[in-house]
């Protein structure tokens, strides 16, 4: 026999198996998981009301609540496309991804409503909008707000699973645009129902789980989750911001056992003065990915959070998990050092994604742990395509495998380490340079918290390394200490050439990630004036 493979079978089975449990908490408010099916439901059925054509784009301009939760499964009960918006991106950035996807309809927060009205003369198709919370209507509005809405649709919608052709787009989620502008990443049923369910292999997830939703939903690093939770039946606790102190307090009260991180986040919660007043014991297992970490790193979050944490690997084109770095069974040892250094890798690849290093003309690399080229990988979860990108596909499916774009080792025994993306590689005189390795290195400093290390041009190499960190509450550092710091532990040609310390924390995305490209932009214009 054979069944569409579609998430919403998920959702079927939370209601079916766990209807009484509760499934969703936000804030003060929580519903069981029938409570929560049945929002959906009327949803999908608010949806419909509105008679789009099939396939339309539904977007939602959301903080991490309990609402954005249920767009991932009331969007496509009725037969649309979910994209979820980056909350931090620019107007500009909102206008052309508007556009670009032709959405239909926008669910949003008042507390970006002034953006939304800013934006809306040059928004081409979208035809209504809908606020998510009390505020102020506008005749540009739906008269009623969410909840009104929803209350006025039926709970019940006879979506047939088995009519769904899996291989039709169920979500759509836009790339950062770093280095054009933003593209749309086209995700399937298929690909998430897969995904969902090789991730749990890899996790070993179960209905006792309770996620804090710490990573944005509408971040690569978040996503996924509403689906395999809601497989299993595990809990979810809405999050609509990071907030360390926010955090541990959630831990506390809801018994959280799983949470992602990226390093600045798991950084923020290891120094916040108060961690000791708060009982973590219910946490089993923190993820730590979106950028780079390391052993330092992992160990002081295993000691502050007294749970096991990996490093994760994935992309937004990908679903998005591809590796995590657990230690192997055949590899445990009794030294912890050594599990750390596993820990702290981009790890092993899920079940489901054939992984590959490979040199510059796609012929693989030895697994000797030293020899770098590119990741590429192609599976289940990896995405339908680039929506309207048809030079960007086959640049990115060519050979048949899809090139991410990160330049990485792999080991003897099957773990990535991720070197570099291609375009934060430092080529000066002719020698690439890791940016990641050489925060590692300043990280290991004890008075550092914070670092990114970027490009600044150069009249002798065309450009060297400079390093921008902050330092660790009540501690400091002078440029030469950490420059002897590096020397230890880098080759020459490697070195920092300069350090500038900032007072206070590096600029952010909405998921704690360092923006380098602001860096960048910044220092290149201020050190090539210096420079000429």
């Amino acid at each position: 026999m054979k069944r569409p493979l579609t998430p919403i079978r998920f959702l079927h089975r939370a209601e079916s198996q766990y209807g009484t449990k509760t499934g969703v908490i936000d804030g003060d408010e929580s519903w069981t998981y029938s409570e929560y099916a049945r929002r959906c439901r009327r949803q999908a059925n608010l949806l419909e009301s509105y008679r789009l054509p099939a396939g339309s784009v539904v977007a939602f301009l959301s903080f991490n609540t309990h609402q954005l939760l249920e767009g991932y499964y009331g969007v496509i009960l009725a037969g649309h496309v979910f994209l979820p918006l980056n909350i931090r991106l620019s107007p500009a950035d909102f206008t052309f991804i508007l556009n670009d996807a032709s959405v239909k309809v926008l669910f949003f927060h008042q507390a970006f409503r002034s953006v939304i009205e800013q934006i809306r003369p040059q928004l081409e198709t979208v035809e209504r909008f809908i606020s998510l919370d009390s505020g102020e209507t506008a005749d540009w509005m739906e008269d009623r707000l969410y909840d009104q809405l929803l209350e006025e649709q039926s709970p019940q919608l006879q979506v047939d699973a088995e009519a769904v052709d899996e291989d039709s787009v169920a979500e759509m989620f836009y790339t950062s645009g770093t280095t054009s502008t933003p593209k749309g990443v086209l995700l399937t049923h298929r690909n998430l129902y897969l995904h969902a369910l090789e991730v749990g292999l890899m996790l070993n997830g179960t209905d006792a789980d309770v996620q804090l939703h710490t990573i944005p939903l509408f971040h690569v690093n978040g996503w996924g989750t509403p689906q395999l939770l809601t497989c299993l039946g595990g809990t979810h606790v809405m999050l609509p911001k990071f907030d360390p102190l926010g955090v541990l307090e959630q831990i506390q009260r809801n018994r959280v056992t799983l949470m992602s991180l990226v390093p600045t986040m798991a950084t923020a919660l290891i120094h916040h003065p108060e961690r000791g007043n708060f009982d973590l014991s219910s946490l089993r297992r923190v993820t730590i990915g979106g950028s780079a970490s390391n052993p330092k790193l992992i160990g002081e979050a295993e000691e502050a959070f007294g749970c096991l944490v990996v490093s994760g690997y994935g992309l937004t084109e990908t679903s998005p998990v591809l590796t995590a770095s657990f230690v192997k069974s055949h590899l445990k040892t009794d030294d912890a050092d050594h599990s750390r250094e596993i820990q702290a890798m981009t790890g092993y690849p899920i079940p489901g994604a054939d992984l590959q290093i490979v040199d510059d003309d796609g012929r693989p690399l030895p697994w000797d742990g030293v020899s770098e080229g590119e990741i590429v990988v192609r599976g289940d979860m990896v995405m339908k395509g680039y929506y309207n990108r048809p030079e960007d596909n086959e640049k990115a499916f060519r050979g048949g495998w899809f090139h991410t774009g990160d330049r990485a080792t792999i080991n003897p025994d099957g773990y990535v380490l991720i070197v570099d993306r291609q375009k934060d590689i430092i080529i000066s005189g002719g020698e690439n340079i890791s940016s990641i390795e050489l925060e590692k290195v300043v990280l290991g400093h004890p008075a550092v918290l914070e670092c990114a290390v970027i490009p600044i041009p150069d009249d002798q190499w065309g450009e060297v390394p400079k390093a921008l960190v902050v330092c660790k509450p009540g501690r400091s550092c002078e440029e030469e200490e950490l420059l002897d710091h590096c020397r230890t532990n880098l080759a020459g040609f490697k070195m920092p050439k300069s350090v500038d310390f900032f007072a206070q924390e590096l600029p952010k995305g909405g998921t704690g990630k360092i923006l380098k490209r602001k860096l960048r932009e910044r220092y290149w214009a201020k050190e090539k004036k210096r420079v000429h």
